[in-house]
């Protein structure tokens, strides 16, 4: 699904690679690296320290500094009421920490790095490199909450009565990253219930609101008027499956037919920004019904 413009938190890789994973020039690779579009952050100079927390300046969260505060890994409810014990204690002198959501958590990936896979120099502590929840909900199977992996970046869903470790965040709930989209709230055994105090994603819904109108067609393509990203009208433009080489190859490809554009493989931010955490099949917004040929999984 080839993207145009620009706007969204950068991912903060300054590398492009071959498909044997070999480091390789980046001009005219079409690769991220090349283009390093969106929300800029410096490896340096982006977190501050403030009180045994961390303030992150791309995005405004506040971050414990101690990521390893809640020691043990949790299920997910227990790490829901790790959280609300904290605020009842008032730790670090607050009472609104929150499990992050999944776009929260995501924003302090860098793909520039593993092990951890976050930005250079910072300054957390006790950082388990492994997995931390989400306070969202898959939604695809809601007896299943998403989680992120903070030695590679990846992010994944599983069952809410496995065990993983808690990272507490609190800020600012209207924040500059968009919320996720989700608005209800769900067990353990995937139903919906009715929990305004519960700390999950569908209760906080923190994060930034979008616009009424999300996808609108305009005379290029898909307008996202929360980004300001533009997408191809086709979101299958390659008829199926093609290798990651194959796919940059056919935007350079489209970009030098007829009417050529700045059309670019999206970054995976951008490409996750289209999500909405309230759906499935397809993870969509319901304005999102003006794209073409939509399909499962997108490089």
């Amino acid at each position: 699904m080839p993207v145009r413009t620009q706007s969204y938190l950068q991912t903060g890789q300054t590398g492009c690679y071959d498909r044997h994973g070999g480091q390789i020039a980046c001009a005219g690779s079409g690769q991220d690296a090349e283009t390093a579009l969106g929300t800029a952050w410096q490896h340096r100079g982006r977190f501050s320290l403030h009180n045994g927390s961390v303030i992150d300046t791309a995005t405004g969260l506040h971050w414990l500094r101690d990521a390893g505060f809640g020691e043990f890994p949790m299920t997910w409810q227990e790490a829901l009421e790790f959280i609300s014990h904290m605020n009842h204690e008032q730790v670090l002198g607050s009472r609104d920490w929150r499990l992050p959501n999944r776009r929260e958590l995501r924003s302090l990936i860098s793909h520039q790095t593993s092990r951890p896979a976050l930005p250079e120099q910072h300054p957390f502590e006790n950082l388990f490199q492994g997995w931390y929840w989400t306070s969202t909900t898959a939604i695809i199977s809601p007896s299943h909450a998403w989680y992120v992996d903070m030695a590679g970046g990846r992010m994944f869903y599983g069952g809410k009565d496995q065990s993983f470790m808690v990272w507490p965040v609190r800020g600012p709930i209207a924040h500059w990253l968009p919320v996720t989209g989700q608005r209800a709230c769900y067990d353990t055994h995937g139903m919906q219930i009715e929990a305004a105090s519960s700390g999950q994603d569908g209760a906080i819904q923190a994060g930034r609101s979008w616009p009424e109108l999300r996808f609108n067609a305009g005379e290029s393509g898909i307008i996202d008027h929360l980004t300001g990203l533009c997408w191809h009208r086709c979101a299958n433009l390659a008829d199926g499956e093609v290798s990651w080489e194959d796919a940059l190859a056919g935007i350079a490809e489209l970009n030098a037919g007829t009417c050529p554009d700045s059309w670019r493989l999206p970054n995976i931010n951008e490409l996750e920004s289209l999500v909405d955490c309230s759906r499935a099949r397809p993870a969509l917004a319901a304005s999102a019904n003006v794209f073409d040929r939509l399909d499962t999984v997108y490089w």
